[in-house]
């Protein structure tokens, strides 16, 4: 079902269905893999990727890993190379994404959850540098999907921190940015500091004096302004990285910044206009209803937002690979067996979406059993640590990715 041509990927809604289409105009659903890498993960206690040491061995050199590692993914009836991949993969001819790590770069801390000040001149400056050096030279190349900004950035409390981010801004210096927006959000609203204090059932002398101030009772009045400066600091993060990104490459698609977990609602509103795919990364408990919670989740997502979403991580780790798996997302399953049966109950659920148009594997080999840099060390792979498919899985990948856009033509306007 051929849509228009543009040069370069694009989203298109067809029939009541969301759609990526190909710079060709082809009808494209990203069947991705993450972490495509000949580096490997490095095993601190080794002192090196176990990884690499036995592709290098394998294959003698990086060009003749990419030339079979991209045969392998193309019978394996994947399309897109995903987040963390070597460069040296992107122009193996096959579609790619780009992870731009933008708040990371900026001083944010996926792993501990430590934010940015999104409001700051520094982190524009950033994001300019980061599009000026990774986007810009990009900005005509056809295999390009698009950029990932960043990835599993906190936006609520979780296991991170158990901190809102208003609360994280007032624990700014008076002279941060993000301080003076908070301050200028509360004064446009209350106008006078009585009725602020009145709402909040503090004692402010004046507006200015919030400057200095690093928390505020926990009342419904400041509950409620929590979240109204939440979308505040979404639609400034989604701005400033937008703007950037297109200053350099007006081309490409913004894939959003990978979502670790649904995120609040005014996060959502916060990004419209500002991403064109939602993605966020998905590890549900095959042994629980926990698919069918996520899956609500995600059109929960597209309801509030209208946009298409990318499921950008997913995987099953299985205890009969000899690995630990007591690192990393997802509770184990037991076979490779099990790793395949549910690979096919979760790609074919997220594809009778009508909104969904994309899903990534984590991660393409697996973790070394000593752990990697944060202690994963699960069998995340498509392939050992010595390059060998796990052949079950990757047997039934083929047919279910073979089958994924029959899958999703055939969704319905209304949401299954």
């Amino acid at each position: 079902m051929p849509s228009r041509a543009t040069g370069f990927f694009h989203v298109e809604k067809i029939d009541g269905k969301f759609w990526l289409v190909d710079p060709e105009g082809n009808l494209f659903i990203s069947k991705g893999v993450n972490h495509v890498n000949y580096l490997g993960d490095y095993a601190p206690s080794l002192g090196y990727s176990p990884y690499n040491r036995h592709i290098m061995e394998k294959y003698g050199s990086i060009e003749n890993w990419v030339k079979e590692t991209i045969n392998r993914l193309r019978r394996w009836g994947f399309n897109t190379i995903g987040a963390w991949s070597s460069e040296e993969t992107c122009g193996g001819g096959m579609p790619y994404t780009i992870i731009l790590d933008v708040a990371l770069k900026a001083g944010a801390n996926w792993q501990s959850g430590m934010i940015a000040d999104y409001f700051s001149k520094e982190f524009e400056e950033t994001a300019r540098e980061v599009a000026s050096k990774i986007c810009a030279p990009r900005r005509n190349n056809k295999y390009l999907l698009g950029y990932f900004t960043d990835n599993e950035l906190r936006w609520a409390p979780d296991w991170r921190s158990k901190r809102d981010l208003f609360d994280d801004y007032m624990l700014l210096p008076p002279e941060a940015e993000g301080k003076k927006a908070l301050v200028n959000f509360l004064r446009e609203k209350y106008g006078e500091i009585s009725l602020l204090n009145k709402a909040w059932s503090s004692s402010f002398s004046s507006f200015d004096e919030i400057s200095s101030a690093t928390h505020v009772p926990k009342t419904s009045a400041t509950e409620a302004d929590r979240l109204v400066f939440l979308r505040q600091i979404a639609r400034q993060y989604f701005k400033v990285t937008y703007n950037a990104i297109k200053k350099y490459d007006p081309n490409h698609l913004i894939l959003g910044c990978r979502f670790a977990y649904k995120p609040p609602d005014e996060v959502l509103e916060g990004c419209i206009g500002y991403v064109d795919v939602i993605s966020i990364n998905c590890y549900p408990n095959p042994y629980s209803n926990e698919l069918a919670i996520r899956l609500a989740d995600f059109k929960r997502i597209h309801s509030i937002t209208e946009l298409p979403v990318m499921i950008t991580e997913f995987s099953f780790k299985a205890m009969d690979s000899g690995l630990p798996n007591t690192r990393g997302a997802s509770v184990p399953v037991k076979t490779q067996f099990e790793r395949a049966k549910y690979y096919e109950e979760f790609v074919e659920a997220i594809m009778k979406q009508p909104f969904i148009v994309g899903y990534h594997w984590f991660q393409y080999f697996d973790q070394p059993y000593e752990g990697r840099f944060d202690g994963e060390n699960s069998n995340y792979g498509l392939v050992t640590i010595r390059d060998e498919p796990w052949e079950t899985l990757t047997q039934k990948a083929s047919s279910v990715n073979l089958n994924a856009e029959a899958i999703h033509l055939r969704s319905g306007e209304k949401l299954m």
